[in-house]
């Protein structure tokens, strides 16, 4: 279906040409009509599929028929809120309603964590018609009167399941409090899990339901491959994936921010310029390794998962788990970095014998069997390739045998340190006993003098 089709007012629709939207995809199809009606919605579709401006859209024609009825010279009153559990979607979500309204005169702001209060206070001060925000940076704001929730008509959750992943369940409740009058609910997410569930019960008023595509699904335009590997061997595969392969953009996601930085050394020693994108790192830092990264001044981005939700690299073709994450539904968050809008790409996980557990986790939650490849050269010892072939003939724990080896290597260790105390504590009955036997004759011979002398 053409944009043109939707009858958007004249500002929208010159503004959506200019980012060069032709077509509406799936998701903006369905999610529009429901909107417009005054529906609560829940939508589940694939990341990169349009979602957001599938909620913004209707979203700003809504507050501009509202802004017709009202004095234009007013300070504007926030109508519109759109919750996203980092600071990466929320700069990502807010720039593209800024291009979106570029042509009205209604005015956009976001706020999140690691920015500058100052000039946040300011901006919510001046006024906005929308805003877009992180759940803890928007109370604190709340806290100090920057803001005033209670006008707020349409309210967007953002990546719901990541957000309640992270915490911010107690954070959400605190601000829909806030909120004195009937608003309108849209939750968007990527993957639907019990928590999501339970936060529509509690939040929605007989919402319309959507989905795209199947649950907890993955693109089919995402090639995904596993490499069965040693831990001990993994940035040595990877950097030889990238090396041969000449791969020039490569998202790869480590499980936590001490491997990342360990990761982005190491590949640098390699000759590949890495950058790091994790929650240590300064909202400037993070925002220049992204500007690096997208303008191919550095090959490889080592991020954790608190980067997947908002990072939107245009023609990016590959994902690289180095290890995987510990809730499957966030697998299906990594991977959709790649193969956005309908486009071809690779996502690659690197997986050892301590990995597959989680492997097992997200194979049952896609619905899809992996083939374990064991890249020449990278191949284990005998009892690792029973592993593999335990893995491959769907063994649900194939660490058994080397969990046996590190228990026997345990107990080998521990006979050791005894043997070694048993044999400190033997000599040293020794030497008491020498010093003993010193002492009596020494006090022989002491008597023996006495009597001569005597």
């Amino acid at each position: 279906m053409s944009v043109d089709a939707i009858g958007l007012p004249a500002e929208l629709l010159q503004a959506v040409k200019a980012c060069g939207y032709k077509n509406l995809t799936p998701v903006q199809q369905k999610a529009i009509p429901e909107i417009r009606k005054g529906h609560d919605l829940i939508a589940t579709a694939q990341t990169g599929t349009g979602k957001t401006a599938a909620f913004s859209l209707p979203l700003l024609e809504l507050l501009l028929k509202q802004s017709t009825t009202t004095d234009d010279n007013s300070t504007p009153k926030l109508k519109a809120l759109v919750l996203t559990p980092t600071r990466e979607l929320a700069r990502q979500v807010f720039e593209n309603i800024k291009s979106y309204s570029q042509f009205t005169s209604l005015k956009a702001a976001v706020v999140y964590g690691g920015g500058a209060m100052p000039s946040q206070s300011q901006t919510l001060k001046a006024g906005v018609d929308v805003l877009v925000a992180t759940p803890g940076r928007l109370l604190e704001h709340v806290a100090l009167n920057n803001v005033n929730l209670a006008q707020i008509k349409f309210l967007v959750l953002d990546e719901a399941d990541r957000m309640l992943d992270m915490g911010f369940l107690n954070d959400i409740e605190k601000i829909l409090v806030s909120i004195k009058h009937q608003y309108q609910t849209v939750l968007f997410s990527a993957t639907f899990s019990n928590k999501v569930r339970l936060l529509t019960k509690q939040f929605l008023k007989t919402p319309k339901t959507i989905e795209i595509s199947k649950q907890n699904s993955t693109s089919g335009k995402v090639k995904q491959q596993v490499y069965w590997v040693s831990e001990t061997r993994k940035r040595e595969l990877l950097s030889e994936l990238i090396g041969v392969n000449n791969w020039q953009q490569v998202l790869v996601f480590a499980g936590t921010k001490e491997s990342a930085n360990i990761l982005a050394k190491e590949l640098k020693l390699d000759g590949i310029k890495a950058a790091l994108c994790h929650g240590d790192k300064s909202q400037g830092s993070r925002n220049k390794a992204l500007e690096q990264f997208s303008e191919g001044k550095v090959r490889v981005l080592v991020a954790t998962d608190v980067a997947a939700r908002g990072l939107d690299i245009e023609d990016l073709a590959y994902v690289v788990n180095f290890h995987l994450p510990f809730l499957p539904e966030d697998y299906v968050h990594r991977i959709g970095r790649t193969g956005r809008a309908g486009k071809s790409g690779t996502a690659i996980s690197l997986v050892s014998p301590k990995d597959a557990k989680f492997l097992d986790n997200i194979e049952e939650l896609i619905g899809r069997r992996f083939e374990r490849i064991v890249l020449p050269g990278y191949e284990f010892d005998q009892l690792s390739e029973i592993n593999i072939k335990k893995a491959n003939l769907h063994e649900k724990d194939p660490e058994k045998t080397s969990g046996k080896n590190r228990y026997r290597a345990a107990q080998e260790k521990n006979q050791l340190l005894a043997r070694k105390n048993n044999e400190s504590e033997s000599s040293l009955k020794s030497g008491v006993k020498k010093k003993t036997k010193i002492k009596a004759k020494a006090k022989g011979k002491k008597a023996k003098l006495a009597k001569k002398r005597k």
